[in-house]
């Protein structure tokens, strides 16, 4: 059986400034502090000698490779972001950024602001504008019904209050 696996879609290049700011403060995280101690660990690991058999070593050649891999795809996603942080025309329609107050078929309310993928977060309620939910509340107005396809069927939500940061 191959390994093989076909290479992701990046998603939607759109993204918030609180979003943006995050992925840069990761990348100079990573180029300026933690790559400067990997590499004097690595150095320092390297002067004792014999590398082959020197775990410290080879743990630290194999983090600067996973530091300089997330560092490479930062630099280049961080290019082609479009950064949203203008108000939409229509602030009583569902678009990119809102805060969205859901209300299902059993009375439960439940918030989700969307965003792009790089910033996807669960347990901020955070929904990627690429996730079949927040595609079908992109222009939807207050009190719209909004159908969604799940794994368990077809759930049913009310738009019940839409806000802008």
């Amino acid at each position: 059986m191959s390994r093989y696996r076909p290479p992701r879609s990046a998603g939607t290049p759109l993204i918030t400034p609180e979003g943006e700011a995050r992925l840069r403060a990761e990348l100079h995280e990573l180029w300026h502090v933690r790559r400067p101690q990997v590499t004097q660990a690595v150095s320092e690991a390297a002067a004792q000698g014999d590398r082959s058999e020197n775990a410290e070593y080879t743990y630290g050649k194999k983090m600067l490779r996973e530091i300089d891999s997330r560092v490479r795809f930062l630099t280049k996603r961080l290019e082609k972001l479009k950064v949203v942080s203008e108000r939409p025309s229509d602030p009583n329609k569902v678009y990119f950024g809102a805060w969205v107050t859901l209300e299902d078929e059993e009375g439960e309310q439940s918030r989700y602001r969307i965003v792009g993928p790089d910033e996807l977060d669960l347990k901020q309620h955070m929904i990627s504008i690429d996730s079949p939910l927040a595609r079908s509340l992109i222009g939807k107005e207050l009190d719209a019904e909004v159908r969604v396809p799940t794994p368990t069927g077809e759930k049913t939500w009310y738009v019940v209050a839409i806000d802008y940061p």
